[in-house]
């Protein structure tokens, strides 16, 4: 018996057809989930290794994750630099949609640092990777004081770094969040937060990669005529008669010469003075409109003769490599599940297949870390204040004071 489908049935599972086609022939350039064999794929850098000041990276799922065996790799000092990168092939975004997304996990409750990634192009030693070393993009979270809560995004262009103008804001817990930037050929972009848009626009108008098309004109002067006044004295206001004679202050009304005052021995009694309440200040005519008021004076908008424009302003030739690099006072960043792509629909069902399925599961594990970190400081805090006397918490509090001072002191020589 012929089995009849409804129209509606049809355009289902057409669309679901066409999206896993559309998956299916995603080009996939990097996906890093730090599984079996990841440090073959990536170089740790030498840079700051001389200075004792290079930190190394852990392999783990950190304290709190929704799966013991989902690792990534974890800054393990504090005080320290890293950087770490992975060669994929080059690749040219011309014409071409990019993505660039991973996830990132802050255990330390970051204070003050960032947790970006780089895409770099042509050809660099990964040895020598570091801060020094020129990137293409970078992007994702930064974080200091009450101040710095937003997501890079930057473009490097002719030796220049171009920050995104408009705000985006990051995500400041202790729990893992995904980042995703996407950068289409028709020079849009978006930003997007676990999964969700943050922001989109243009890279014409959002970042100052290009000159202006329009400019003030430099040349312009404003004509001397041109009054900008918009208030004037009134020519027919006329000074009251006699309002210069009106003293400042009067003799306070309500004193009295005390009872034993005596003339010869203090001299004349005069009553303090206190403010006129009649007198207004010095006189000014009051103000009307100005009848010959042109407005502001503003030059006249031209084109911009270092104007220049290019569509490709999105496209970088040769992308080779993704890198991460930073200063960390505090570590305890996470990052995993790092993705290169031309497809936003992939990054979407990778971001769902790994963030989506455990962030349930994390925020349960957190909370239970939290209540124990929380039960553990209370009980100290009653031992502390049962076992110790004062001449001992007197010589901790010293060590502790030492032990701040020589860490400030290490910081400050970095």
């Amino acid at each position: 018996m012929a089995i009849r489908r409804s129209s509606s049935s049809l355009v289902a599972a057409l669309i679901v057809a066409l999206a896993v086609a559309s998956i299916a022939s995603a080009e996939v350039l990097f996906e890093e989930r730090f599984g079996d064999g990841w440090e073959n794929r990536w170089v740790k850098s030498d840079w700051k290794k001389d200075e004792n000041t290079a930190g190394d990276w852990n392999h783990t799922s950190g304290k709190w994750s929704g799966d013991p065996e989902d690792k990534g790799i974890q800054t393990s000092e504090d005080f320290r630099f890293y950087a770490i990168s992975a060669e994929f092939p080059e690749f040219s975004n011309k014409d071409k949609t990019l993505v660039i997304q991973f996830s990132v996990k802050h255990e330390q409750k970051l204070d003050c640092g960032g947790g970006y990634i780089k895409l770099l192009s042509g050809e660099i030693d990964q040895k020598k990777f570091g801060g020094d070393i020129p990137y293409s993009i970078m992007f994702g979270p930064d974080i200091c004081g009450y101040t710095t809560k937003k997501v890079h995004a930057i473009f490097s262009r002719d030796g220049k770094n171009h920050l995104i103008k408009k705000d985006v804001p990051c995500e400041t817990d202790q729990l893992t969040h995904v980042y995703t930037f996407i950068v289409r050929p028709d020079c849009r972009y978006s930003i997007l937060i676990d999964n969700k848009e943050k922001q989109t626009g243009s890279l014409y108008s959002d970042w100052d990669i290009l000159p202006p098309k329009k400019i003030k004109d430099p040349d312009a002067k404003k004509p001397e005529d041109w009054d900008d006044k918009e208030y004037i004295p009134d020519p027919n206001d006329k000074k009251p008669e006699g309002y210069d004679d009106i003293p400042i202050e009067i003799p306070d009304p309500e004193s009295q010469k005390p009872d034993d005052w005596d003339e010869q021995e203090d001299g004349e009694w005069t009553a303090p003075t206190m403010p006129n309440p009649e007198y207004k200040g010095p006189w000014e005519p009051k103000k009307i409109k100005n009848p010959n008021y042109k407005g502001k004076w503003k030059a006249p908008i031209i084109d911009n003769p270092n104007f220049k424009d290019d569509p490709y302003i999105y496209a970088y030739s040769n992308l080779r490599y993704v890198g991460i690099e930073l200063w960390q006072v505090k570590s305890g960043t996470l990052f995993d599940n790092i993705l290169v792509c031309d497809d936003p629909e992939y990054a979407k069902k990778l971001a769902d297949e790994t963030w989506g399925k455990l962030k349930d599961a994390e925020k349960a594990a957190f909370d239970e870390a939290d209540k124990k970190k929380q039960d553990e400081e209370a009980n100290n805090e009653e031992s502390d204040g049962e076992d110790e006397n004062e001449d001992e918490s007197e010589d901790g509090d010293s060590k502790l004071d030492s032990e701040a001072e020589e860490e400030k002191d290490t910081h400050d020589e970095l």
